[in-house]
């Protein structure tokens, strides 16, 4: 064998182990792939998802599907083989990792700030709604999530409406957080929450956590209802975006008639109390879920339109979702007739 030859093997040796080092090589990016969708007119273990009390439900035929995406998280490798995988698939997406998460971000802190979202984006669907219907709704501060470990645990519990903490009346969430720094370390705080229409009292004794006391809940805005509106998604489901179709969903389970006219109809979108949708993360895939699931409209916030170029959609219509009135409106004309004019993201005016 010749001095080349053998460089040459040598050569591609060191190229293999290169390449073999470089496939387990945790990289700076995230993946984001289609999730599944979830229909919120349908039954969850047997019982209706969207759940009513004081106040009649109709129940009917067809699909409101909120979309989801699989996200890798803060502390999960993704490597040079995964990046290539998602790269080439025309449904997934590849972004640098600063652009998704914080740099102190931890596969626990993300899930917690997702359930946080979730459920004040629950609580907001149910204003959103409710506000269409024509009902005047109150705002409150109650309690979005109690972090284990910390004082509050096992005394105050998540949707606890905080009436007063300490000399403090509550009416804004920043009022809650004043009242703890204000507390000396080491003395108990008094709390006063509404919990299940009763009022309860509790003592709480902040601790001291780097430079702040802490007594280990996140205060947040709620609502007080003229009735109880419950949406019992997964506890694996988080986030903000489901609002729209939370809503929408809640809306054709208070009015008589369905919605959808037995159709599936899916979606996506942050909602605000008075109705306005807001733009989410991942809108391609959520597109490509819905399309793979069969829906037949998909509802698309006006700010992701510029997001969509390229996503195949297959017989799946879109049309531009702005407010939850004109959502509401877009789906009774696409219900009278399919090939009706409806919001398009190609429309130049809002």
């Amino acid at each position: 064998m010749s001095q080349r030859t053998r460089a040459g093997l040598l050569a591609l040796c060191l190229l293999a182990v290169l390449w073999g080092t470089a496939a387990f090589v945790p990289l700076p990016y995230v993946t984001y792939y289609p999730g599944p969708t979830v229909d919120i007119l349908a039954k969850s273990n047997g019982d209706e998802t969207v759940q009513v009390t004081g106040h009649e439900a109709y129940y009917d035929d067809g699909e409101l599907r909120m979309t989801t995406v699989y996200v890798s998280q803060p502390e999960e490798d993704v490597t040079l083989p995964e990046l290539l995988r998602a790269y080439f698939d025309p449904d997934a997406a590849v972004w640098p990792r600063s652009s998704v998460y914080a740099p102190d971000e931890t596969d626990e802190s993300s899930d917690r700030e997702s359930s946080v979202a979730m459920v004040s984006s629950q609580d907001t669907a149910v204003a959103a709604a409710l506000t269409e219907l024509g009902e005047k709704i109150d705002p409150i501060v109650e309690v979005l999530d109690v972090t284990p470990g910390l004082p509050a645990e096992g005394k105050l519990e998540v949707r606890d409406v905080l009436v007063r903490v300490g000399d403090t009346d509550i009416t804004e969430a920043q009022d809650v957080v004043d009242a703890v720094d204000q507390a000396a370390a080491g003395q108990p705080i008094p709390f006063v929450v509404r919990r299940a229409g009763k009022r309860v009292s509790v003592e709480i004794t902040p601790r001291q956590v780097g430079d702040d006391l802490r007594v280990g809940i996140t205060p947040g805005v709620g609502f007080d209802f003229p009735y109880d509106v419950d949406v019992n998604i997964s506890d694996n489901i988080g986030g903000p975006s489901a609002g729209l179709m939370m809503s929408l969903a809640i809306f054709d389970t208070l009015t008589p008639g369905s919605m959808t006219d037995g159709a599936d109809i899916a979606g996506t979108g942050t909602i605000t109390p008075a109705g306005a949708v807001g733009p989410i993360g991942g809108i391609q895939q959520k597109i490509a879920a819905a399309r793979d699931a069969g829906a037949e409209l998909f509802l698309v916030p006006a700010d992701n339109c510029d997001g969509i170029g390229g996503v195949a959609t297959g017989d799946m219509r879109l049309a531009k979702a702005t407010t939850m009135h004109g959502a509401v409106e877009t789906l009774a004309d696409w219900v009278a007739d399919h090939d009706a004019r409806l919001p398009s993201c190609e429309d130049t005016a809002s």
